[in-house]
């Protein structure tokens, strides 16, 4: 897994100069070149030096986190029978979609058959006897034991009957639920036994995987969180999902949390077993202050840059945040608006005197 940052300027940064700004090629705040080399020797308190400036932008700064998983049905079965019998009938085709409870296979249930229909005669003789036997009880011409050992006796024979058309209808294979049938396996005449497999049936209108993230985006994640997926087998798609579970414990050795998340898949695109790159978006930060990378001063583990009020250079430390593309978010110590040293810091020093270079020789001066 890693960690992905992503950055919308909400205004372009744009140089200083004179009154203006100015552009230097298509990236504004990038500063320095040979105008920097030129702008003279460090400054201190007197002659003021020549320098690039940009203005802290507000911007949006998105926080995500990439991970990878394997794709899986939603619901997924092995279909095997739970009898030992002989395939009468297929009935089914490979590949095909079905609702649940559609029948799939047939086995020859021809004995079992013939001993439900004596089963139930039985049944049939045993409750005529005792229903006349109640009739008879009214009239004193039959003892009341008679009847109670009547209704046993059929109490008895409608729980053999019950047991073989249970019996009767595991000779009967039908769809746990709807999905799609994978390869056929057996073929009619065959004998199977309980746990061999006839085929596959899987859920595939809805897919799910499990991704690994860090246990520091786990304040930023919760169920129902969208999450985006691609596959190489589809370069140029997306496919948009949602976080269902979120595990209940750490692993204390990566320090990594496992997430379960569910894709959208009525056109079946994603098949089970599909290496998947999920896209979690943990934080989006409104209003971010971002200025150019080359502002930035490092010494030890202080950050810092050289932020311009009234014409001198202060240094002024900073908290900084995300990065990406040149972009740099500060957390604290400065505020949008702000105007940094990008060209030019290790010419100057706090409270250095500075004022913005001109624009370049051919380049587009956009000063008003």
């Amino acid at each position: 897994m890693r960690i992905l940052t992503q950055v919308l300027v909400v205004a372009a940064l744009a140089v200083a100069a004179g009154g203006g700004w100015k552009y230097k090629d298509q990236l504004p705040w990038i500063g320095g070149g040979e105008a920097a080399k030129a702008s003279g020797k460090r400054g201190g308190g007197g002659r003021a030096v020549s320098v690039e400036l940009a203005a802290a932008q507000a911007g949006t700064v998105t926080v995500s986190v990439e991970a990878v998983g394997t794709a899986e049905a939603n619901d997924a079965v092995i279909i095997t029978p739970k009898v030992t019998g002989v395939i009468k009938r297929i009935r089914f085709r490979e590949g095909q979609r079905v609702k649940a409870g559609s029948v799939l296979v047939e086995f020859d249930a021809g004995e079992l058959e013939a001993e439900l229909e004596e089963k139930r005669a039985d049944r049939d003789n045993v409750r005529r006897l005792y229903q006349r036997a109640r009739r008879l009880l009214q009239t004193k011409n039959v003892p009341r034991a008679r009847v109670d050992d009547l209704q046993g006796e059929l109490l008895a024979a409608e729980a053999r009957v019950r047991a073989d058309e249970a019996r009767l209808a595991d000779y009967v294979v039908k769809a746990p639920f709807a999905g799609r049938l994978g390869l056929r396996r057996v073929s009619v005449g065959a004998l199977v036994r309980p746990g061999d497999a006839m085929t596959t049936l899987d859920d595939t209108w809805r897919v799910r995987a499990d991704f690994r993230v860090p246990e520091t985006g786990l304040a930023h994640i919760s169920p129902g969180q969208a999450v985006t997926a691609t596959s190489a087998a589809y370069a140029d798609r997306s496919f948009k999902g949602r976080v269902s579970t979120i595990d209940s414990r750490v692993d204390p050795v990566s320090r990594s949390i496992q997430i379960r998340a569910v894709f959208a898949n009525r056109d079946e695109a994603l098949k089970p077993g599909m290496f998947l790159t999920a896209v979690l978006v943990t934080e989006v930060r409104e209003g971010a202050v971002l200025i150019p990378e080359q502002a930035l001063v490092s010494s030890g583990r202080q950050r810092f840059v050289f932020a311009v009020v009234e014409g001198k250079a202060q240094k002024t430390m900073v908290e900084v945040g995300e990065h990406l593309r040149g972009l740099v978010e500060i957390r604290t110590g400065l505020e949008v608006g702000a105007k940094v040293v990008v060209g030019g810091t290790q010419k100057i020093r706090h409270g250095s005197a500075v004022k913005p270079l001109q624009a370049a020789k051919g380049k587009p001066d956009t000063a008003g």
